[in-house]
Parts: C-alpha cells; sequence; structure tokens
C-alpha cells in the first residue's frame, strides 16, 4: 500500500447536505421498517398466518419484526467493511435501493390464503432484505453527517439521522392511519398493501439526493495520507474491541423504541385493553412529533456539556418513562395514554436517541468508524427487535401483564447506562483526533511539542 509524500488537502465539507442526505435516507429506512411494524401488529396475523389460534398467530407475525434484527448484524459486517474501504456514499445508495425494493415486494406478496406456508416464507425473505439495508443505512449516514459537520457542531448535525428515523416512523404512522380505518374487508384484502408500494416514490427522492453528495473530507483525508485499510474488522478487534462492547450495550436502548411501537400497540388494541387502532397510531403519530423538535435540541445540548450526561438522561429515564406509559395504557384512558406516550417517547427517549449518532461515531478513528457503529449498533438492535418477542411471552397467556414487560423494559435500559458511564467523553475532541489509541495520542502529543 503506497503512501505519498504529501497528501492533498481534503475538500471542504458539506454538512447541510450531508444532513438532509441522511435525513431523507433514514427516513425511507425506517418508514419501510416502521409500516411493517404495524402491519406485524394489526393486520399480518390475519393476513399471513393461521387465524385459528390468534395469540400464536400474533407471536409468528411479531418474530417476524425480529427476524430483520437478526440480519442486521451480518449485513453490518459485510457492509462495515465495505464501507470502510469503498466509501460511506457507496453504501448510502446501496441501502437505500435496497430498502426501497424490499418494501415493494412485500406489498406485492400473496397471502397465506392463497399460496399457504409460502406466503411467510416469502415474507421472512423480505424482511432479512430489510434488515441488510437497515445494517448499512444508519451507520454509513451517521458517518457521513459526521465527518462533514464542523467539530463544534458533530451532535447537531448527526442527529438529523435519527430524526429522520422519527420522521419516517411519523410518516409511516400518518399512511397508516387512513389504512388502519378502512372497512375490514378491504384493510385485509388489498388496502395494507398501499403503503408499502408507497415506498418506491421516497426511495426515488432519496437517491436524487444522495447521488451528488460528495465523499467526506475525513475519508478523502484518511484514503490520501494513508490509504484505506485492509482489513478494517481486524484492526477493529485489535484497537477498538471495548469500544464496540460499548455501542452494543448502548444500543440495547432501542429496545424501548420496539416495545413502545410495536408491543404496547398490539397490547392497546388488544380484547383486554380495547384501545382503537386508530386512536393509538396518533399517540405515535404525536410522540414523533415532538421527537422531531426535541432530538436536534437534546443533541445541541450535548455539544455544549458532553455527550455523557445526554445520554444518561435518556436512558435512565426510559427506564421510568416506559413503565408510566404501558400503566397508562393498561387503565384504557386516552388523556393518559397520549400525554404519557408523548413524554416517553417524544421528549425522553429522544435524549438518547439524539445524541447518539455523534457518542458512538466519535468513539472510533476515520478509518474503522463505518464498521465500528455498525457491527456495534446492529448486535444491539438485533436483541432489540425481539425483545417484542420476548414482551409478548412475559406477557403472559393472556398478553395483558404490562408491569412484567415495563420491568423487562427497564432492565434492558441498564446495559446503556453503564456504556455511558464507562465510556469518554469526546464532544471537545477535533475530529481528526477522534479514535486515538493512548499510544497515538501520546506521539501526536510528542510532535506538537518538539
Amino acid at each position: 500500500m503506497s503512501v505519498p509524500a504529501t497528501a492533498p488537502e481534503a475538500p471542504p465539507g458539506q454538512p447541510k447536505k450531508a444532513a438532509t442526505a441522511a435525513w431523507i435516507g433514514s427516513a425511507l429506512e425506517y418508514y419501510d421498517f416502521f409500516i411493517y411494524g404495524s402491519a406485524a401488529a394489526l393486520i399480518f396475523p390475519e393476513v399471513f398466518f393461521d387465524e385459528s389460534d390468534p395469540a400464536t398467530a400474533t407471536l409468528l407475525s411479531l418474530a417476524t419484526f425480529g427476524v430483520a434484527y437478526a440480519a442486521r448484524p451480518v449485513g453490518a459486517f459485510f457492509l462495515g467493511h465495505v464501507g470502510d474501504r469503498l466509501g460511506r456514499k457507496k453504501i448510502m445508495i446501496f441501502t437505500l435501493m435496497l430498502m426501497g425494493l424490499s418494501t415493494f415486494l412485500i406489498g406485492c406478496l400473496p397471502t397465506r390464503d392463497q399460496v399457504g406456508t409460502l406466503a411467510p416464507v416469502l415474507l421472512v425473505l423480505c424482511r432479512v432484505l430489510q434488515g441488510i439495508s437497515a445494517a448499512g443505512e444508519q451507520a454509513s449516514a451517521n458517518s457521513m453527517t459526521l465527518e462533514h459537520a464542523p467539530g463544534d457542531r458533530r451532535g447537531f448535525f448527526t442527529s438529523f439521522t435519527l430524526s429522520g428515523t422519527q420522521g419516517g416512523q411519523l410518516l409511516a404512522t400518518l399512511v397508516f392511519i387512513p389504512v388502519a380505518a378502512l372497512p375490514e374487508e378491504q384493510l385485509l384484502s388489498w388496502g395494507w398493501r398501499v403503503p408499502f408500494w408507497v415506498s418506491v416514490a421516497v426511495a426515488g427522492v432519496g437517491y436524487f439526493i444522495r447521488r451528488n453528495l460528495d465523499e467526506t473530507p475525513a475519508f478523502e483525508k484518511q484514503a490520501a495520507a494513508a490509504g484505506v485499510v485492509r482489513m478494517p474488522l481486524v484492526v477493529l478487534a485489535r484497537e477498538h474491541w471495548a469500544d464496540v462492547l460499548r455501542v452494543v450495550g448502548g444500543a440495547l436502548i432501542a429496545s424501548v423504541s420496539t416495545i413502545f411501537t410495536v408491543w404496547a400497540l398490539a397490547y392497546a388494541t388488544s380484547d383486554s385493553v380495547g384501545m382503537s387502532r386508530t386512536a393509538m397510531l396518533w399517540v405515535g403519530a404525536l410522540a414523533n412529533v415532538v421527537a422531531l423538535a426535541a432530538i436536534p435540541l437534546w443533541a445541541t445540548l450535548s455539544d455544549r456539556i458532553g455527550r455523557r450526561p445526554v445520554f444518561l438522561i435518556g436512558a435512565a429515564g426510559s427506564a421510568v418513562a416506559m413503565s408510566g406509559y404501558l400503566w397508562a395504557v393498561s387503565t384504557g384512558s386516552y388523556p393518559l395514554t397520549f400525554l404519557l406516550g408523548i413524554l416517553c417517547f417524544g421528549v425522553v427517549y429522544s435524549a438518547a436517541n439524539g445524541v447518539w449518532p455523534a457518542f458512538y461515531g466519535e468513539m472510533f478513528a476515520t478509518r474503522v468508524r463505518l464498521s465500528g457503529v455498525a457491527i456495534g449498533t446492529q448486535i444491539g438492535f438485533a436483541v432489540s427487535g425481539f425483545a417484542v418477542t420476548f414482551a409478548a411471552r412475559i406477557a403472559g397467556p393472556d398478553g395483558d401483564d404490562w408491569s412484567a414487560v415495563a420491568l423487562f423494559t427497564a432492565a434492558l435500559c441498564v446495559p446503556p447506562v453503564i456504556a455511558a458511564l464507562t465510556a469518554r467523553e469526546t464532544h471537545l475532541v477535533p475530529t481528526e483526533q477522534l479514535g486515538e489509541r493512548p499510544r497515538e495520542e501520546a506521539a501526536r502529543r510528542e510532535k506538537a511539542s518538539a
């Protein structure tokens, strides 16, 4: 691997353009992802599984939601390696197209009544493709925005990756509200397919924006000065294994999101509570509207006081807030459910959700950043995805033991707290010095003082 004597200057950053590209792509990815979550809770038990046993059908449908999370670590190892070798932009375009295609295909699938057990098999295959796509999307978009951002505003600009996630979830909810209100016959025949078909239009917009985005200055400078790492995963395992473990633990905070958006929705609309589908979808919609405002505010605060304290507020606070929300759902009270749902998901959870793109990304050097964030988050997210299935089992045969699910969710918030407490504070570290090992840092300081 040759090293040029003098590396050319890296091109200037494009923070606003990178943030917009990250927002649009993340919105598509999570529009598609959460459309599936809503359908898995409300529609798929009747369309793809055996209606004669509703409880088992619901459990199997929620398990397919978790299948994509199981596929995500596999995609993370492959896409992380490619992204650190070939650049962030190529991965961002690939994941956008893959998610759009796989989601559109779900809307075209035959039902169980039409092809029998082949229907859920095809559903799982499409879900695996969604998971592989999502594995590279957030990590590549996160690396792209962090490396384009000014050093003192990395938290703010990287938060657009997650506000895009909330925007996609909001769009998914708004699209699903009129669909869920259709008469049962129309809903189960063709209505549920429409939200999946819409993803093609969103993918087209995302591609148009991303194709004109430059590669990041940090990646260009790294490639010019020292060349790309031949085996990023080897370097990651040798030099950053502790940070990968922290990211895995921190990523378990996503369990709050999956239980809020999937299990709580299924529980609230079950016979034991009896709340309406439309009302519960509006809870998610309004919570996401609030999150769109809260995420950049929390991220801006992290640029001033640090990543760790803001993340800790979100992680520890979510353990308490989710218990309050599930209790509100159990009462069947719409005012309480709306109030505590917005507080939990829109405000408290947004503290951790808004700051983790910068917090995790800043743990790694440019040469392995995409791999480190992708692998760490996707392993943690895989556990979070199946948290829905575990919650369904923990809730008992009637699916109404909300307190057990609340304790389970609180337990999953403990590893993120530990991860934050053991991590270094990085909000004041210059971008080019992020991820330095102690030996590298000492050598740089010695050189600077010489």
